[in-house]
């Protein structure tokens, strides 16, 4: 799997951190929700799927006193970033270029952040999950904040107001709002909060909404103790 972020978003690596926050409602939550579930268990390896520029490592590097966090990612340039970002963290910080559909080590936590909806299929995060589930040692911990969208037309309709709503009062006209989301199309496959949490518990990890603003959704798993 390949993916650049500057030509699918239009957006420089390293203004990535700032823009984010204008196309997604309640970034900063969603990230913290994701990483205090993580960090809940206590981890000592964590792998961070599509990490990006790192934002959701610092936070839990930044939390936690020896977690080591592996930051998995296709694409070099927003890798790039991370590295700078993270170096004050050494090698607790883990640089790998991977996809997230490669096989995972054993782990005691898994996270992602609007990453895995560039999977475009339902069968293809299944097979996401259930790796995930036999990576996660017991008792570690699965946490996805990504974008969630209703599969049924006024829920659909609805959630993509919200979201538009969002952006506008960033400052982005709400023509160029939809725009994005026409363009945001071409990569990104959004299903519904109950399609993610019922291909989660099949997978074997019972799953949980943690947080929800709008189309903006953490979604936690732990595995079973025994």
């Amino acid at each position: 799997m390949s993916h650049s972020v500057e030509r699918h978003l239009g957006v420089a690596s390293d203004s990535y951190d700032e823009t984010i926050r204008k196309f997604i409602p309640g970034y900063e939550i969603m990230t913290m929700t994701a990483v205090a579930a993580v960090a809940s268990a206590r981890p000592a390896l964590v792998i961070d799927l599509g990490s990006g520029t790192g934002a959701l490592a610092e936070r839990l590097l930044a939390s936690t006193a020896e977690t080591i966090v592996e930051l998995w990612d296709v694409d070099e340039a927003m890798l790039g970033v991370a590295r700078e970002r993270l170096a004050r963290f050494s090698d607790r910080a883990r640089f790998v270029v991977r996809s997230f559909t490669d096989p995972l080590p054993p782990c005691d936590g898994v996270m992602a952040s609007l990453s895995l909806h560039h999977l475009p299929t339902l069968e293809q995060k299944g097979v996401l999950y259930a790796e995930v589930a036999r990576a996660l040692r017991p008792g570690g911990v699965f946490a996805n904040a990504d974008v969630t969208i209703p599969a049924d037309p006024d829920g659909h309709r609805a959630s993509y107001r919200v979201w538009a709503d969002h952006l506008v009062s960033c400052g982005i006209p709400e023509q160029r709002a939809w725009e994005h989301f026409a363009e945001w199309a071409a990569e990104d496959r959004y299903f519904s909060l109950e399609e993610e949490l019922a291909a989660l518990r099949l997978a074997g990890l019972p799953a949980e909404c943690a947080w929800r603003s709008g189309p903006a959704t953490v979604i936690v798993a732990a595995k079973a103790t025994g």
